[in-house]
């Protein structure tokens, strides 16, 4: 059984929404040739930041980078990493431009006091 990305609201959200791919070719008079090599955005970027939380929660974040065999592994996340966007999920997801999340790096803990810690995750977008 595979475990879910822990259902949780982050406090700080970072989203870069990375580019189509696309080659640029400069010829010595100056002139630019692009070629687009692909129809879906590839190099998004999501860091999610929950501050403050109980330690049994962190660990799920340990526990879920431990499932998905660190870095290797793609997986959807729930839409509760959106909580507090204004707009259309859509534009905050992976998985509407054809691509899953995967870890760029192990979570980042931080213990704030006992009990209690911070956690960062990175993650980048990787296509199905």
């Amino acid at each position: 059984m595979t475990t879910a990305f822990p259902a949780l609201v982050p406090s700080g959200r970072s989203f870069n929404a990375g580019n189509f791919p696309v080659k640029t070719y400069a010829a010595q008079d100056g002139g630019e040739v692009r070629i687009l090599y692909g129809s879906k955005r590839v190099g998004m970027t999501l860091q999610l930041t929950y501050q403050n939380i109980a330690d049994a929660n962190a660990e799920k974040f340990i526990d879920h980078f431990h499932e998905m065999k660190g870095t290797y592994n793609r997986f959807t996340i729930g839409t509760e990493s959106r909580d507090g966007w204004g707009s259309d999920d859509k534009w905050l997801g992976a998985v509407e431009w054809g691509s899953q999340w995967r870890y760029a790096q192990s979570p980042q803990l931080q213990s704030v006091y006992p009990g209690i810690s911070t956690v960062t995750v990175n993650l980048i977008a990787a296509l199905s």
